[in-house]
């Protein structure tokens, strides 16, 4: 039987609840036997992974996830198997961090002016690692007791097309791609679900594309194989993951349910000689 490989995985460097050393045991309890911690904007998970991996038998493929706008519209990049101390990297995470901040600055205005008595300051108490999102703000306002839950945060005020909403500054799709290429990556669509539409995908396969995130908790079988069959098609990678944030986020049985087996992570690596 082939090994086992989550390729989405999240920590507190971003959105997610688990330190690097809970997700790695929570990774070694669930069988994987590879995985890429893929946090927003961060790649401060990824030394202390690499480590920690080594102790468990767990192979970590660096990664990072990263947010490009298309027309108004948010897509996620994936990069695998990139140089994560890259200075054109680090560099471009800084701007992509203090952007957040700003943006969560703009929200929490807004809030405010619903009389929402929110603070920036409650916002960041949310953040463990380095990259601030709509999650942390979500977490402050359940905690300060201005929404019941998690969901109606993002339902009721900081969802897409909600009062409080604030579009983040993001990269071009290509200029995504390029910073993971230039980083010794590959670069891969994340979670396309039903809303990336065909222009974009061919846009981004024109771009340099490497591949699409196939397997997803969001994705039906029809969607899985709609998307196989365009990476076929068009000689691309396949990935897949569980998108793991743990918390609130309702995914801590997902670990172990969504994954790619190892030989799919070996045409990656095919793949990286031939580039």
């Amino acid at each position: 039987m082939e090994a086992k490989a989550d390729l989405h995985l999240h920590t507190r460097y971003s959105d997610g609840t688990c330190s690097t050393e809970e997700l790695i045991d929570r990774a070694d309890r669930a069988g994987l036997k590879i995985i890429s911690i893929t946090d927003h904007d961060s790649v401060g998970a990824i030394d202390e992974a690499i480590e920690l991996g080594k102790q468990k038998g767990i192979e970590i493929i660096p990664g990072i996830e990263l947010s490009a706008t298309f027309n108004g519209t948010e897509v996620h990049m994936l990069g695998y198997f990139i140089d994560h101390h890259n200075s054109m990297l680090i560099e471009s995470l800084e701007v992509f961090q203090r952007e957040r901040v700003d943006r969560a600055k703009r929200i929490v205005g807004k809030l405010n002016q619903m009389n929402v008595p929110l603070t920036i300051d409650s916002v960041m108490d949310e953040v463990d690692g380095e990259s601030v999102g709509r999650p942390h703000i979500a977490t402050a306002l359940v905690n300060g007791g201005h929404t019941g839950t998690y969901y109606e945060a993002f339902n009721k005020y900081i969802g897409n097309g909600k009062p409080a909403y604030e579009q983040k500054w993001n990269f071009t799709p290509e200029e995504t791609i390029k910073l993971i290429s230039q980083c010794g990556g590959l670069s891969f669509l994340a979670h396309p679900g039903r809303s990336v539409k065909e222009d974009l995908i061919f846009r981004l396969i024109k771009a340099g594309l490497d591949g699409i995130e196939v397997i997803h908790p969001a994705h039906s079988p029809d969607l899985i194989y709609y998307y196989r069959g365009i990476v076929n098609e068009y000689c691309l990678l396949s990935s897949g993951g569980s998108d793991f944030h743990g918390g609130d986020r309702n995914d801590e049985d997902s670990l172990g349910q969504y994954v790619i087996p190892s030989s799919v992570v070996e045409m990656m690596r095919r793949r990286l000689f031939t580039n």
